[in-house]
C-alpha cells in the first residue's frame, strides 16, 4: 500500500474502526494516486479496493498500483460483498459526502452485523499538508495562470464583454497545457465586480472600469486560484486608495504566516488592517482556503479556525473590498508554509495598476 494508505489505516485504527468506504471523489484521487471519476474506495488493513464500473476499469488497472480494481454490476450490493469479503465489523464513511439513500442501500445490503460509522476530514486532514510532487503541480498551475494574467494585462479594453474576455482565457489556458478551468473564470467589471463572486454576464467593458478576474486552472488534477484587478482604460482615485489598502491587508496576512501559529490570527491580521482605514464592513468572507485536488479545501483561512498553521500547506491570501453598486477589489495569491516560513508561489504575478 502507499505512504497514504499507511497514513490513513493509522487514523483508523486510532478511531477503532476496521474499514472505511470513500466517496468523495477527491479523496478517492488522493489515496489511489490517480483520478478516476465515479467510483468509491475501500480502505481495510487487509486489502484496498478501487470500486468502479466498466468504463474506467481498464485506464484504472494500467494506472493505479497497491490497490485492486473491481468492477461492480450492483454497486451497493457489491460494496457490501466486500465488506463483508474482509470481514469488516465497524465501517467509516464520509458523512459529509455519503448521500442518504446511499446510505440507506449500504445499510439495507450490509446487515445488522456491520456497523456503519460516520466520520468527519479523517483524510481531508492528511491532504491539507502537500508532498513536494503536489507542490510541483501546484506550480505548474499557477504558472500557466500566472502567463494567462500577464496575456490579460495586453489584451483589455473597452468595448469586450465579460462572456468574451472569459472565453479567450478559457482558449489560453488549454493551449498552455491546462486541462480545464479550476471553477467557472469570474470576469467581473464595474458594478458586477462587487459581487465577490459575479456570475458571467454580456456586459461591455466601459472606460474606468474595475475588472476583476478569478481564474484558476487543472493540472494532473491539482488546481491553482489567483485573482487580479485590471483597469480598462484609467483609474480613479477612489479606486487606487481601495487597492492600496488590500495590498496592505495581504501583506499583514503573508508577513503572519508561519508554522505554529494559530490561523485565526492570519484573518485578523489582514481584516483589522482593513478596519483601521475605515471599510471593515466591506469585506465579508474568510481570508482564504486551502487549495490542492479542490480549489476549496482545508484549511479554511477565517477568524473561526483556531487550528495551527503546518508546514506544508497551500492556501490562498484573498482581502477584498466591495462597495456595493460601485466596483469591488480583491487581490489573491497562493502560499506554502516552509521551515523557514512563507513562500509566495504567485509572488512573481505583477499586482501593479
Amino acid at each position: 500500500m502507499s505512504s497514504r494508505l499507511n497514513r490513513l489505516l493509522e487514523k483508523l485504527e486510532a478511531s477503532s474502526l476496521d474499514g472505511l468506504l470513500v466517496s468523495k471523489a477527491a479523496n478517492v484521487s488522493y489515496l489511489s494516486c490517480y483520478n478516476i471519476p465515479d467510483s468509491y474506495l475501500l480502505v481495510s488493513p487487509k486489502k484496498a479496493y478501487l470500486i468502479t464500473d466498466f468504463r474506467y476499469v481498464q485506464e484504472a488497472e494500467r494506472n493505479i498500483r497497491g490497490v485492486s480494481v473491481f468492477k461492480y454490476n450492483n454497486l451497493f450490493g457489491d460494496i457490501a460483498r466486500l465488506v463483508k469479503k474482509l470481514k469488516v465489523r465497524r465501517l467509516g464513511f464520509e458523512s459529509n459526502d455519503l448521500k442518504v439513500a446511499e446510505y440507506g442501500k449500504i445499510r439495507q445490503y450490509a446487515g445488522p452485523k456491520i456497523k456503519l460509522v460516520d466520520t468527519f476530514n479523517l483524510i481531508e486532514s492528511l491532504r491539507q499538508i502537500k508532498e513536494p510532487q503536489e507542490v510541483k503541480y501546484i506550480k505548474e498551475a499557477i504558472g500557466i495562470t500566472a502567463s494567462a494574467l500577464k496575456f490579460l494585462k495586453g489584451y483589455l479594453k473597452p468595448g469586450l464583454s465579460e462572456l468574451e474576455i472569459a472565453g479567450e482565457l478559457e482558449r489560453f489556458i488549454r493551449f498552455r497545457g491546462a486541462a480545464r478551468s479550476a471553477f467557472n473564470i469570474i470576469v467581473a467589471s464595474g458594478p458586477h465586480s462587487s459581487f465577490p463572486h459575479a456570475p458571467l454576464s454580456n456586459r461591455r467593458l466601459k472606460p474606468a472600469d474595475a475588472v476583476l478576474i478569478d481564474i484558476g486552472v487543472e493540472v494532473k488534477g491539482y488546481k491553482s486560484d489567483l485573482t487580479r484587478v485590471f483597469f480598462s482604460d484609467r483609474i480613479q482615485p477612489i479606486q487606487r486608495k481601495l487597492y492600496q489598502i488590500i495590498i496592505g491587508a495581504q501583506e499583514k496576512a503573508i508577513e503572519a504566516v508561519k508554522a505554529g501559529s494559530e490561523i485565526s490570527k492570519l484573518d485578523y491580521a489582514s481584516r483589522s488592517y482593513i478596519r483601521s482605514s475605515g471599510y471593515g464592513r466591506y469585506f465579508g468572507h474568510s481570508l482564504g482556503h486551502g487549495v490542492g485536488l479542490e480549489v476549496h479545501e482545508e484549511p479554511s483561512i477565517s477568524a473561526k479556525n483556531k487550528s495551527l498553521v503546518q508546514e506544508g500547506m497551500v492556501f490562498t491570501i484573498e482581502p477584498g473590498i466591495y462597495l456595493p453598486g460601485r466596483f469591488g477589489l480583491r487581490v489573491e495569491d497562493m502560499v506554502l508554509v516552509t521551515k523557514k516560513g512563507v513562500e509566495v508561489l504567485s509572488g512573481a504575478i505583477d499586482k501593479s495598476i
